[in-house]
């Protein structure tokens, strides 16, 4: 099969620029599976209930640092999780005092 230089380019470019990006964002990726950082948030349920949260606790906070940012954000971008309410869990680094950026939501 033989490919015209008029379509490498496209795809060359494409790939470039996709090669970039993961390049940039090296470091700052999730390493857990959705799953296990589900799990791992178990001890922040009561604090990102939808009625009557309560603050954080310790767990809840040892937790969230030790997920870090970038797995706190793939779970709240991620599908809907049954009784957790994401705007209490967007203020779990807060109140948990991590120094964390903020998380994009790209889901609502």
């Amino acid at each position: 099969m033989k490919v015209s230089g008029a379509k490498t380019l496209p795809l060359l470019v494409f790939v470039v620029v996709m090669t970039g990006l993961v390049e940039q964002g090296k470091g700052h990726a999730c390493a857990n599976t959705f799953f296990s950082a589900l799990v791992q948030m178990i001890p922040c349920r009561a604090a990102v209930a939808p009625s009557r949260p309560i603050p954080p606790s310790e767990a809840c906070c040892n937790a969230v640092k030790s997920l870090g940012q970038p797995c706190l954000c793939v779970l709240l971008n991620g599908p809907p999780i049954s009784g957790v309410d994401r705007n209490m869990a967007l203020q779990l680094p807060d109140k948990c005092f991590a120094n964390f950026e903020p998380c994009e939501i790209t889901r609502k």
